[in-house]
């Protein structure tokens, strides 16, 4: 009997020329054979009980989000065509249909297929599922190694990609936090001036954007007890109470002035009007303007309107300090709101990194010691 082999990586096929048979080997070092005729799966006279099957398959069929191929996405429309497509993968090769939804499967589920176990790769599964199920202490305790490893990589991919761990993003999510650490040192106004290139419409968006983010600081200062004088925006309510004073005092003056002035009032009014509208016009044409207080706040210091200054390298240090404490919430699982924690932490893919982090580590070392 001639035989051809024709290999891949991670996989073998054997030919005859009385039987095709192919089997396939991964790193858990399976296999599987089949029959080249396409003709069901014999498994020695035990199979799964068809009312296992059935309910099975109908209840999986129920899932919205249900993976299936993207050769039969198309049929897998309805309830049925789905229960339909389980079914027959689930009594045509048991294998395949636990390694695509044996984590879907519950215990009781898992059970009906121990009348399989005689099979290899039937076997490989269940015991596997199970582990996840119910693990030793040692596998859970490699189980969260691998978690924390895969965190710690998809952190390093987030802070390369720039944006996630950015200071507009983690203000969006942590506004009292980064208040406490960076932004009570800031320039409040700065935050509503327009930006170069930014619509009128863009400009407004942010700033109810801003006003939202303000709220929410004010709410964890009341929930935590702050003083009220300490709390975020009440600056501004302090300047203008004192004008309002300040205005009630010099308020019969003013009558008096204006009754001795008469038309001069008007004509200074409306040489202020023109004037101010003449600086409008300036500073728009010159949108590098706007940002003059900013620029010198950035250049010798930062100022809020309480009169807090910080020089730059310790704003550089407040900041790197409210990152860290924002990287360690990520890691901890503090961030599920944002993030899929479940795909992150079942993700191998996210073992390649350190993988290639010994790689270089070894690499290195080989060149060191040279």
């Amino acid at each position: 009997m001639g035989l051809i082999f024709r290999c891949q990586i991670n996989t073998a096929e054997v030919f005859s020329r009385d039987q095709h048979v192919s089997a396939k080997i991964d790193t858990g070092y399976r296999f599987r054979y089949r029959e080249a005729t396409g003709e069901k799966k014999k498994m020695e006279g035990r199979v799964l009980k068809d009312a296992a099957a059935e309910e099975i398959a109908a209840r999986l069929s129920s899932i919205d989000d249900l993976y299936f191929p993207r050769a039969v996405q198309s049929t897998a429309a309805s309830s049925d065509q789905r229960k339909s497509i389980l079914l027959d993968l689930l009594r045509r090769d048991p294998a395949v249909f636990l390694e695509r939804y044996g984590t879907q499967l519950s215990v009781d589920e898992l059970l009906a297929f121990d009348a399989l176990k005689h099979d290899y790769e039937v076997d490989w599964h269940l015991k596997n599922l199970r582990k996840k199920i119910s693990p030793t202490s040692e596998e859970l305790k490699s189980r969260s190694v691998a978690v924390r490893n895969r965190r710690l990589a998809y952190l390093n991919k987030l802070v390369s990609e720039g944006q996630y761990f950015s200071e507009d993003a983690m203000r969006d999510r942590e506004p009292y936090l980064h208040h406490e650490y960076v932004g009570k040192f800031q320039d409040s106004m700065s935050r509503n001036m327009a930006r170069p290139g930014e619509r009128w419409s863009e400009t407004l968006m942010r700033r109810a954007e801003e006003a939202a983010l303000v709220s929410r600081i004010r709410e964890e200062q009341q929930r935590l007890g702050v003083a009220e004088c300490d709390w975020v925006g009440n600056e501004k309510m302090e300047e203008s109470e004192e004008e309002s004073e300040q205005g009630v005092e010099t308020e019969d003056e003013e009558e008096e002035e204006e009754k001795q002035t008469g038309a001069s009032s008007s004509l200074a009014e409306v040489t202020c009007f023109l004037l101010c509208v003449l600086v409008y016009s300036i500073v728009v044409q010159n949108p590098l303007l706007h940002f003059s207080s900013f620029d010198y706040f950035q250049a010798g210091g930062t100022e809020n309107k309480q009169g807090t200054v910080l020089p730059p390298e310790e704003m550089q240090e407040m900041m790197e300090q409210f990152t860290s404490i924002m990287q360690q919430k990520f890691l901890s699982g503090e961030d599920h709101e944002h993030l899929d924690y479940t795909k992150i932490d079942n993700d191998e893919n996210l073992d390649d990194h350190w993988l290639r982090e010994v790689g270089l580590d070894a690499e290195e070392k080989y060149f060191g010691d040279d």
